[in-house]
């Protein structure tokens, strides 16, 4: 019968209880560390870790933010977004013609890009830090600027190569006819269509750069200079034992990543999907 109700498949049925699974092991460590906030020291340690707080106890949020953590807010922030106006220019100079025109050294160069991406962090905290204090921007924030555009720099022009390449070669001939040179291309017809796979960029990028430790530690060493993720060392350090400190100090340095990615969702979607096909 047409109006007959199908029944549910094996494997969607197997699906939907992976869905699940995977959300109720996302959700569950966020929903314990926001309970954890909303509770006295005292009441975490007698009514358990996973009880709901008998009041609503914001005094860990005032004295957290009647403290120093506006300093590595500012800090984190700038060191953001100077990165990422680099990155992402960088990207997408060296994504349109890697993507677009033929040269000899097209796929070597290319490649080159593409094997850095497998170069670990940790080989490189020595030099990097070495050559930081030659150029006396040791304990600086710009001292992270350059190595975050470096690490994060093929992996975008990764994606941003894949997401050009399928742009399709009929308009960039038509704006050719009309006498629209190589830059003029670039900037009026490329880098407008390439705007799904920018925003990728920044949702991803960003998060990388935000949640970013070990340059942080080695190349800052006051509380002035230092960011976020350095932040919540500290708290913990100062607050040994008070489990609902650093809870809150963790959810505040991980709330404006959650936020950024419920708004930017579609975009980072929209732009993934885009490069596939593309690609």
């Amino acid at each position: 019968m047409a109006g007959a109700k199908k029944g549910f498949k094996p494997s969607q049925i197997i699906v939907a209880v992976l869905v699940v699974f995977w959300f109720l092991v996302c959700l569950v460590p966020f929903f314990f560390m926001l309970m954890c906030t909303l509770k006295e020291q005292f009441e975490l340690l007698t009514n358990g870790v996973f009880s709901l707080p008998e009041r609503l106890y914001l005094n860990n949020y005032v004295e957290i933010f009647t403290g120093t953590i506006w300093r590595y807010l500012a800090n984190s922030a700038i060191v953001l977004v100077v990165t990422l106006v680099i990155l992402l220019m960088f990207s997408a100079f060296a994504a349109y013609p890697l993507s677009r025109w033929k040269f000899r050294m097209n796929k070597p160069v290319y490649s080159l890009i593409i094997a850095c991406m497998s170069v670990p962090i940790h080989v490189t905290l020595l030099p990097i830090f070495m050559m930081t204090v030659n150029l006396g921007m040791y304990d600086s924030i710009w001292a992270l600027i350059g190595p975050y555009v470096a690490f994060n720099l093929p992996i975008s022009v990764f994606i941003l190569t894949t997401f050009m390449a399928g742009v399709p070669k009929d308009m960039e001939e038509a704006a050719e006819i009309d006498g629209c040179g190589k830059y003029g291309i670039f900037w009026r017809i490329m880098l407008p269509l390439a705007k799904p796979g920018l925003a990728t960029l920044v949702i991803y990028d960003g998060v990388n750069i935000w949640n970013e430790f070990s340059f942080a530690l080695t190349l800052t060493q006051t509380a002035a200079n230092r960011t976020l993720p350095l932040a919540v060392q500290e708290f913990q350090g100062q607050y040994t034992m008070n489990i609902p400190m650093i809870m809150t100090v963790l959810f505040i340095s991980i709330l404006p990543m959650i936020v950024v990615f419920i708004f930017g969702q579609d975009k980072l979607i929209k732009g993934m999907m885009a490069g596939a096909v593309k690609g």
